[in-house]
């Protein structure tokens, strides 16, 4: 048996696992999650419906992109690697993993519900062909679509997508596409002649939603067609690079980050970096009222559930309520551990980098107690000690 892959065309989260294993040449077969076998076999194994999920020949599962990534990189048999060997270009790109599988969550959702007249005919066929049964009768389609549609519409308003938000969500995106498209003038990925789990992170909501769905994907291809051709060739086995001019697969030498990438790390430090210290913060407040809980518990009366609470901040000028999960600190320990990794010269280097481009307090927003990931689920860790 060869590896399986539970997810769906249309998920941001099974993109990203679903392109490392193609670009990695690992061999795997994909596996719908409306598959009687999944809800029979996998759910009771995993504790809870979500996806993607990896089932090893020996039967393993392995539940989430970023530890579905992890689990090959512990092998070492890859093509190459996906967390950069130099530690600038590490943190960088989990900084990219962090923001695209997190950041780009607005425009994800907005571009794909609030576009009907051109989405919804091809999300009715697409989402039924991925969650209802096989060969499912089409009321019983009709109606996986209506469940997932309204979960979904529901969802976009906790990322922050409201009427009054609209406008400066699309001019955010705008700004982003064009920025990105004008860095892949450089290099064909984001860190050079091959991708890392940065570009793994930014496939996620690029691809899936952004680069798929009827609208949006034509709007990529009119105003950022460098960006959609990187989509295509972060679904392709090979290098994909033939546009470009003898394109080598390293990252870029010196452990270097060009000036076009410089801008990118500055939007998100405008645009991302609010929401952030406000998850930070809340999750810390939430914490302090929990001096008892138990480590390697969620503290949520459902192990199930994802969001502790609602946090508020500006973002663009408008106050903005957002569901705070424990993933998105577990993908931010991601940063803090490559820098707190590196040695001394190279934190240094680190830093004035970060300060450069307005992101040096990713470093220090660290909630009191770690994010962990036990048996397919986000708990919490033993309190820290203070830093020193």
């Amino acid at each position: 048996m060869t590896y399986q892959l539970y997810g769906t065309p249309g998920s941001l989260y099974t993109g990203k696992a679903r392109s490392y294993l193609i670009k990695q040449g690992i061999a795997f077969e994909n596996r719908s999650p409306g598959q009687a076998g999944f809800h029979q076999e996998i759910i009771p194994r995993i504790g809870r419906w979500i996806i993607p999920v990896l089932e090893a020949p020996d039967g393993e599962l392995v539940q989430d992109g970023a530890d579905i990534i992890a689990h090959f990189e512990a092998k070492g048999a890859t093509r190459f690697p996906a967390y950069p060997q130099t530690p600038i270009h590490k943190v960088v790109a989990h900084i990219f993993e962090f923001f695209g599988g997190e950041g780009l969550l607005r425009p994800a959702m907005h571009y794909r519900w609030n576009f009907d007249a051109h989405n919804r005919a091809f999300l009715e066929r697409d989402f039924p062909a991925a969650l209802a049964p096989p060969f499912a009768p089409q009321d019983m389609q009709a109606s996986v679509f209506d469940m997932a549609s309204v979960r979904m519409r529901k969802a976009m308003a906790s990322f922050g997508v409201t009427e009054a938000t609209i406008p400066s969500v699309e001019a955010s995106y705008l700004e982003f596409l064009r920025l990105f498209d004008a860095h892949l003038v450089q290099a064909p990925y984001l860190l050079g002649g091959r991708p890392t789990i940065g570009d793994w992170g930014l496939i996620a909501p690029l691809y899936a939603h952004l680069a798929r769905d009827p609208y949006p994907s034509a709007l990529m291809k009119q105003t950022a067609f460098r960006v959609w051709r990187w989509t295509e060739r972060m679904n392709a086995p090979d290098q994909d690079a033939g546009e470009y001019n003898n394109p080598q697969p390293e990252l870029f030498a010196d452990d270097a980050i060009p000036e076009s990438l410089k801008d990118i790390l500055r939007f998100i430090g405008e645009d991302y970096l609010p929401e952030v210290r406000a998850y930070v913060a809340f999750t810390n407040a939430w914490l302090a009222e929990r001096p008892d809980l138990e480590a390697g518990t969620s503290g949520m009366e459902r192990t199930q559930d994802r969001v502790i609470g609602r946090a508020e901040f500006v973002w663009r000028g408008h106050a903005v309520k957002v569901g705070v999960m424990p993933y998105r600190l577990y993908l931010l320990q991601k940063i803090q551990d490559a820098f707190d990794q590196a040695a001394p010269a190279a934190r240094a280097a680190i830093m004035t980098l970060l300060a450069d481009v307005g992101l040096d307090e990713l470093l220090a927003l660290r909630t009191t107690r770690r994010v962990e990931r036990r048996n397919h689920l986000e708990v919490w860790g033993a309190p820290r000690a203070a830093r020193g």
